[in-house]
């Protein structure tokens, strides 16, 4: 399995991509399927004066459409973990259909 973290404008630090990886990392032991993992973080100013930071998540699954989140936060670790935890749930209600199907 592969986890990419992108930037757009926005330089992603060793430290972001470390906590990305870490954080996304994790959401394998919900479903086995997940190939590939891409974490997109995009740096927007809001009215001139603050910064706010999009977090977009993919999951590519095998034999599925894949799984898009995203979340918005002041800091780019609370929108990974937003988004992360948003991909969480996608993956456990996914496997609770197949399970009860």
């Amino acid at each position: 399995m592969r986890i990419d973290v992108v930037g757009r404008q926005f330089e992603i630090t060793d430290a972001i991509r470390q906590y990305a990886e870490q954080k996304t990392g994790k959401l394998t032991k919900y479903y086995d399927g997940v190939q590939l993992i891409t974490v997109t973080i995009k740096q927007v100013s809001k009215h001139h004066h603050t910064m706010e930071y999009d977090v977009e998540l993919v999951l590519d699954v095998e034999k599925h459409d894949d799984f898009v989140s995203h979340a918005t936060g002041a800091d780019p670790y609370a929108a990974i973990d937003l988004v992360s935890e948003k991909g969480e749930r996608q993956l456990r209600e996914f496997k609770d259909r197949l399970k009860s199907h």
